[in-house]
């Protein structure tokens, strides 16, 4: 996996600081890994139930297919990282909302 270099400044632009930027991401890079396994458990539920069946090689393919299409998808975190540039992420600062 090669190293992509991004460019701090325009992480610290939408919120104004470094660590909440980088908090927003671990919030959204979570939500999104916990979308992708349920996602992967949905379509492997499928095969639950077919012991005797999973031992064909058809089976073990296709789970096999199933498997690898999650894993060469993109990382949660660089997902995060793009919608946080793509201006995608919802975030508010809760001490604000007071202050008005």
């Amino acid at each position: 996996m090669p190293l992509k270099t991004i460019d701090v400044d325009a992480l610290v632009d939408p919120t104004g600081n470094l660590y909440e930027s980088v908090a927003i991401l671990s919030k959204r890079s979570r939500q999104v890994a916990s979308q992708e396994k349920a996602e992967l458990d949905e379509k492997l539920a499928i095969y639950d139930g077919f012991e005797q069946e999973l031992e064909d090689p058809r089976y073990q393919e296709e789970q096999s297919r199933i498997s690898l299409e999650y894993e060469l998808r993109p990382e949660p975190t660089e997902i995060a990282i793009q919608e946080m540039f793509d201006d995608e992420i919802y975030f508010r600062d809760p001490s604000a909302d007071g202050e008005e």
